[in-house]
């Protein structure tokens, strides 16, 4: 009777699934279409733009590489070096931050609560504009801000120290402030996924705590790594909030040069610089993207401690 019964059962189930797999195989591609057409097709016409100029406030539509030359022959290329220096290094400062706390936060015996509180901290800028988050500093290391105030107040200090505010320093202070919760998210989600056990076993081949880092937790953590560089990396490039309101002006980088290009009704030269910077970070991209199939392999670790 068990058998009877579900035999109907099956022979209903069974184009349920069929039905259901012809829907995903329809679903799937105009998922596909339609972020090719959202995404990829404005990089296309974004791209096909900075090949266009400008003349008396119009654009010049005939295709022409005096945008591009422009852009390297004007001061601009000094100021994509310096936006691109200042974004590596805020991402580095952010990694050798980032990669320790996430993986104490994720393996380190931190209890539910606590690590609930330290989630929940670092979700919570998310919910907060990112002007508001950066014009407090500015009270903070001003002249007469708090910091100037306690060092003048414990005599490390005669005059008010000038480079905390409006100077690169301020600027990257800013941007390791703001970028680093998308950096440790990731790592901290790519450590917790690993299995204790891949970790009890490195230990059991007589790996050092430092060899097990070295040989299993980076390797497996590598795409949570990649994931917080790119979202750590691709708001450096084009921040404007933090060289605007720490910077005072004196920390010009690629997004003033835009703002400044657009102001102007130059919008081939916009384009140029934007797509300058998605060139540059599909450069970086592509970089990492090598240093994790040299070191990525966990399989060869084992078998190195195996050794």
């Amino acid at each position: 009777m068990q058998t009877s019964a579900s035999a109907p059962a099956d022979d209903r189930l069974l184009p349920r699934i069929g039905q259901w797999l012809s829907t995903t195989n329809l679903v799937v591609p105009a998922i596909l279409v339609a972020w090719f057409a959202i995404v990829i097709v404005p990089i296309i016409i974004l791209f096909v733009y900075s090949f266009f100029s400008t003349a008396q406030f119009r654009t010049v539509y005939e295709p022409s590489l005096d945008t591009w030359i422009g852009l390297f022959e004007s001061g601009r290329w000094e100021v994509t070096l310096r936006t691109l220096r200042i974004a590596v290094t805020v991402t580095l400062i952010e990694l050798v931050g980032a990669f320790p706390f996430a993986l104490w936060l994720a393996k380190g015996g931190v209890s539910k609560g606590g690590r609930a509180v330290c989630l929940a901290l670092l979700t919570i800028p998310f919910f907060l504009d990112m002007s508001s988050r950066t014009i407090v500093w500015r009270a903070i290391l001003g002249q007469s801000g708090l910091v100037n105030t306690v060092l003048m107040g414990t005599g490390l200090t005669d005059a008010p120290v000038e480079w905390l505010l409006y100077s690169e320093v301020a600027v990257h202070f800013g941007m390791v402030v703001s970028l680093f919760p998308p950096m440790v998210l990731p790592i901290y989600m790519a450590i917790n996924l690993i299995d204790d056990s891949l970790i009890e076993a490195s230990k059991d081949l007589g790996a050092s705590p430092w060899q097990t880092l070295r040989r299993v937790i980076l390797p497996l953590s590598l795409p949570g790594v990649m994931a917080g560089v790119v979202f750590c990396l691709g708001p450096a490039l084009a921040a404007w909030v933090e060289p605007g309101m720490l910077g005072g002006g004196f920390v010009n980088l690629i997004s003033n040069s835009i703002e400044s290009a657009y102001s102007a009704l130059r919008y081939p030269v916009v384009a140029a610089l934007s797509a300058f910077v998605i060139l540059l970070l599909l450069v970086l991209l592509a970089a990492m993207y090598l240093i994790a199939r040299r070191f990525g392999d966990p399989a060869s670790s084992f078998r190195v401690l195996r050794g």
